[in-house]
């Protein structure tokens, strides 16, 4: 095997693995990735737009992504710092804010999607 496909292949290994672990031990990503399958199965039951499966994909990304950054950095800083440190404080509330505004922004959005499809069925 070609060893430029070798060293693709295992970054694609090694992302999945980092994805598992990410599932498997953060207690918030596991949270938010329940939560995107469940506005999933709303907007398959809600039968949303193509421009609104966008949007939530891309909700669903943000929120994501940055839950796994604020994983990694709280990781990171635990290996660098064990003790409490000013700095590293900053930096563990900073990513878990980052995270907490993109979640709030993705609920807004999710309610400016879905209720009105709720309240056409009541």
């Amino acid at each position: 095997m070609n060893m430029k496909k070798q060293k693709l292949f295992n970054s694609f290994v090694n992302a999945c693995n980092g994805f598992l672990h990410f599932l498997a031990y953060d207690r918030n990503g596991k949270i938010h990735f329940v939560a995107a399958i469940l506005v999933s199965f709303s907007g398959f039951y809600f039968k949303v737009s193509l421009n609104e499966w966008y949007i939530l994909m891309i909700c669903f990304a943000i929120v994501i992504s940055f839950e796994m950054c604020n994983h990694a950095l709280e990781k990171l800083s635990d290996a660098v710092q064990a003790t409490h440190h000013p700095l590293i404080k900053t930096v563990k509330d900073v990513a878990a804010a980052a995270v907490l505004w993109s979640a709030i922004i993705s609920a807004v959005i999710g309610l400016l999607i879905f209720v009105p499809k709720i309240a056409a069925i009541i």
